[in-house]
C-alpha cells in the first residue's frame, strides 16, 4: 500500500486489545479513523468483520483496500511501516517475543470477564495479583535492564513497549504503587507518559475501565 494509505481501526470504546494499535499510530504520529463500537451494536456488525472479532483494520489506498484482524497482526504491520518493529532481524524476534508475553499475560485478564462466578472470579483475580504479574514483570524488567536503552530493544521504542504499556495500565490505581519495585519499567512507563504525541493522546482519551 502507498504512503497515502488512509487508516480506519474498529473496535470497542475501551482499551484492552485495541489500544496497543491506537498507541502504535500515536507513537508513529500517524492520522487514523477510531471507529469505537458500542457494544450493543456489536451483534449487526459481526458479518462485516473478517473473523467475526474485533480489532479489524482497513487500509485504503487509491482502489486498492486492506482489511487485517488479530491486534498483535495489525500492530506488527503497522509497526513495520512506520519502523517501530525494531532495528534488524534479531531485534524483531526479541520484539515479537515480548510482544507474545504480553498476550499471554492479557489473555489472563480476559478470564476474569469471561468469568460469571463471583468466587471463581475473585480467585483468578488473585491469581493475577500475586503469581502472574509479579513474575512477568520482573521478566520484562530485566530484558529492559539488559537492553540499556530504557527499552525493551537497545535501538529504542518499538510496539512491544506500546503494548508492555497497555499491560501495565491494566493495574490501574495500583500502577504507580507496583512499579516502584520496578524502576526499569517505571521509567519506560513514564518515558511513554512524558512523549508529547503520546501525552496529547493520553490527555484526550475516553476514561474507561480496561
Amino acid at each position: 500500500m502507498g504512503n497515502n494509505a488512509s487508516f480506519k481501526l474498529y473496535y470497542f470504546g475501551f482499551r484492552f486489545r485495541g489500544e496497543v494499535i491506537r498507541l502504535v499510530f500515536t507513537a508513529a504520529g500517524k492520522e487514523f479513523e477510531d471507529v469505537r463500537i458500542d457494544p450493543s451494536q456489536w451483534p449487526q456488525l459481526k458479518n462485516q468483520a473478517p473473523f467475526g472479532t474485533l480489532p479489524y483494520l482497513e487500509v485504503t489506498s487509491g482502489s486498492q483496500k486492506l482489511v487485517l484482524t488479530q491486534s498483535t497482526s495489525i500492530a506488527r504491520y503497522l509497526a513495520k511501516k512506520f519502523k517501530l518493529a525494531g532495528r534488524n532481524d534479531e531485534e524483531a524476534a526479541i520484539v515479537d517475543m515480548y510482544a507474545d508475553q504480553v498476550s499471554d499475560v492479557l489473555a489472563e485478564f480476559a478470564k476474569t470477564a469471561r468469568e460469571s462466578d463471583a468466587n471463581k472470579k475473585k480467585e483468578i483475580e488473585q491469581k493475577i495479583e500475586n503469581e502472574i504479574m509479579p513474575k512477568n514483570l520482573k521478566l520484562f524488567e530485566a530484558r529492559i535492564a539488559e537492553s540499556r536503552s530504557g527499552y525493551l530493544v537497545p535501538s529504542g521504542l518499538t510496539w512491544a513497549d506500546l503494548y508492555l504499556f497497555n499491560l501495565l495500565e491494566m493495574l490501574g490505581e495500583k500502577r504507580v504503587m507496583v512499579l516502584e519495585a520496578f524502576p526499569n519499567l517505571k521509567g519506560l512507563d513514564q518515558k511513554i507518559r512524558n512523549n508529547p504525541r503520546m501525552a496529547a493522546y493520553l490527555a484526550k482519551r475516553p476514561i474507561t475501565p480496561f
